[in-house]
């Protein structure tokens, strides 16, 4: 007989189902929320123009968590001065917990009844619950399937529209040019990733330090007249 190492009871079958569960979303969460990390300042792809140094598009990263191997495909829109727009990663755990599911990160201050809604192409569209909303943004998710992958590789674009607390649709676009290749390809290095992102990291803080300096002058201005 198993015992929950929490609680030191007996395992049941529904128990051990729930935990299982818990132990997924926490490796899904997690896994996002560490690739949106790394990966939204080393590829975010600039809605207001890119940085120099810093490709966009599609890429694979993976990690160990445990005894769980992590992968994500992954892509990342932002706004010119950093501000996450739209992180989508499909992700596939594989070891104690095998599962896949879509992820996908808007801004917070969404309204959670309509989630996201995806469109491939503009086909039928997939409604993605939020899972969880931190203070700098919200999170949904659906079951990865083979499906799904499938209409990603064949389509041209991909759609994310939320609904902010003004009730304004959000529409955001991703090109899936790269995606197939990504998918089935092999994971970037570490230590490309590393590099990419302190190329971004330091192209950020200075596009930050002058914007500071713009504000700064204009206040000046303001003040002579």
């Amino acid at each position: 007989m198993k015992f929950d190492q929490e609680t030191n009871k007996p395992m049941t079958d529904r128990n051990a189902h729930h935990r299982t569960t818990r132990a997924s979303r926490g490796l899904f969460l997690a896994a996002l929320v560490g690739a949106s990390a790394m990966g939204g300042a080393a590829f975010a792809q600039q809605a207001g123009g890119q940085p120099s140094g810093a490709p966009e598009g599609w890429f694979k990263a993976c990690t160990q968590q445990a005894d769980n191997d992590v992968c994500v495909v992954q892509n990342i829109v932002a706004a010119s001065n950093g501000q996450l727009l739209t992180a989508v990663g499909l992700i596939s755990v594989e070891g104690s917990t095998n599962q896949r599911v879509l992820q996908v990160s808007v801004p917070s201050a969404r309204m959670i009844q309509p989630g996201i809604n995806m469109q491939v192409d503009g086909g039928q569209a997939t409604k993605l619950d939020f899972a969880v909303c931190m203070p700098d943004k919200c999170v949904a998710e659906v079951p990865l399937n083979d499906q799904m992958v499938s209409s990603f590789k064949r389509g041209g674009e991909v759609v994310f529209t939320s609904v902010n607390y003004q009730r304004a649709p959000n529409p955001i676009s991703i090109s899936l040019s790269g995606f197939t290749e990504a998918f089935d390809g092999e994971a970037m290095a570490q230590s490309e990733l590393e590099e990419r992102q302190r190329v971004l990291q330091e192209e950020m803080q200075r596009k930050a330090s002058e914007a500071r300096q713009r504000l700064e002058d204009a206040q000046e201005r303001a003040k002579a007249e």
